[in-house]
């Protein structure tokens, strides 16, 4: 089976008339999501307003797994789509983030998020079900486990249960970051292998399918094993293995001879954040002390950096046919690093530093807003360079 990469660069070859790329509808959209709610979920609690009420407690945590994170999904996995099926979509997505905003309380806005995950996975994951390997075979599944845990979080109020919210919200961080660790490798892999072929440099190591196959692993053991008091310290010592594994793999794939490709030197610094952030999980869980602070090494750094520089890199090589400016990678990954430091430095009590959580939001807003602006000038870009051709 070809790599999700090839089959992305694929589908974006093969639009035809009456379709649109379906990046060009989510991506824009989930940027600016990520952009507003943080913020917003920050004004929310120290205004002493309450509003937006979605945002209050974990509910930015909801808004970006379930929505910025599956909208990220979507237009990653869908390709070029008729709008027929775009718009509905699409309108679900846009029903189910302002219900929650405003009414998070209501049956429908409770039901909104998990329809939405349910529909995407509905059209992407029997895509990959026609590979012979079971790692080529896991994207399809592990898109699945992820729409269902935005269906158990809807039902915990209304169907008891041994996970509570919380412990969902944390595995659901983890089956997000194993979905990143697959895809960011088979991003990364051929991407070095094939800018070092240019220049005459073989990559033996490129998917590495013994260190992915042990991820696979590894990652959906520590998130069967983490909400459970008996188990928590196996699910830290898987989490510190993982770390490992993929720092061993990042090296592997000698970047450091890649210093001319900014945009792989990014991707492959997203892809160690999620080294860091379950490095950092491992070590909370032994010590006993919260996951929040090591998590949002997850959400900000690995997720902030890996989504943007895949979102820049699929726009520009669509509407110019070329990697992304080296400045606004760069950029990118500076504010998401700021953010995630800042964030974690903030511990388990973020409000009584203030000031270092409003640099952590302002950062991050900024950046995905910049994002936002990027992406729907390169889809103006886009559209007049095909009205051209035609």
């Amino acid at each position: 089976m070809a790599t999700i990469v090839k089959d992305a660069h694929r589908m974006s070859a093969s639009q035809s008339p009456g379709r649109i790329h379906a990046f060009w509808l989510f991506f824009p959209a989930a940027a600016l999501w990520a952009a507003v709610v943080v913020p917003m979920s920050l004004f929310a609690v120290m205004s002493g307003t309450g509003w937006p009420p979605g945002l209050l407690g974990a509910g930015h945590g909801h808004e970006l797994i379930f929505g910025f994170a599956l909208a990220l999904i979507a237009g990653y996995t869908l390709g070029p789509q008729p709008w027929r099926l775009l718009a509905p979509l699409f309108g679900l997505w846009l029903a189910a983030r302002f219900s929650w905003l405003l009414a998070p309380e209501w049956l429908l806005s409770q039901l909104l998020s998990p329809a939405f995950a349910l529909l995407l996975a509905w059209q992407v994951v029997p895509r990959f079900q026609a590979a012979k390997k079971w790692r080529n075979k896991i994207a399809g599944p592990l898109i699945l486990a992820l729409c269902l845990l935005a269906l158990a979080y809807a039902l915990t109020d209304w169907i008891p249960a041994v996970l509570t919210k919380r412990s969902l919200m944390e595995v659901a961080i983890l089956g997000l970051m194993l979905l990143m660790t697959f895809m960011g490798g088979r991003i990364i892999a051929p991407a070095v292998a094939g800018t070092l072929e240019k220049r005459g440099i073989p990559l033996e190591a490129r998917v590495q399918p013994r260190i992915e196959g042990a991820l696979l692993i590894v990652l959906p053991l520590a998130m069967i094993c983490l909400p459970f008091s008996g188990t928590r310290l196996i699910s830290g010592a898987l989490l510190l293995l993982a770390a490992t594994l993929i720092i061993v793999r990042t090296v592997r794939w000698k970047l450091w001879r890649c210093t001319d490709r900014p945009d792989l030197l990014v991707l492959a610094l997203g892809y160690l954040w999620l080294a860091a952030g379950a490095g950092a999980t491992g070590v909370h869980l032994f010590t006993g002390q919260s996951l929040v602070p090591a998590l949002h090494l997850i959400t900000i750094g690995a997720l902030g950096t890996l989504s943007g520089s895949v979102m820049l890199r699929l726009a520009w090589q669509r509407a110019c046919r070329t990697f992304p400016p080296a400045w606004q990678v760069l950029v990118l990954a500076s504010a998401m690093a700021i953010a995630a430091i800042s964030r974690y430095l903030t511990g388990d009590a973020p409000y009584s530093q203030s000031s270092l959580l409003w640099l952590a939001s302002g950062v991050w807003a900024l950046a995905f807003s910049g994002l936002a602006s990027q992406l729907l000038a390169l889809f103006l870009l886009s559209n007049s360079s095909s009205n051209r051709a035609l």
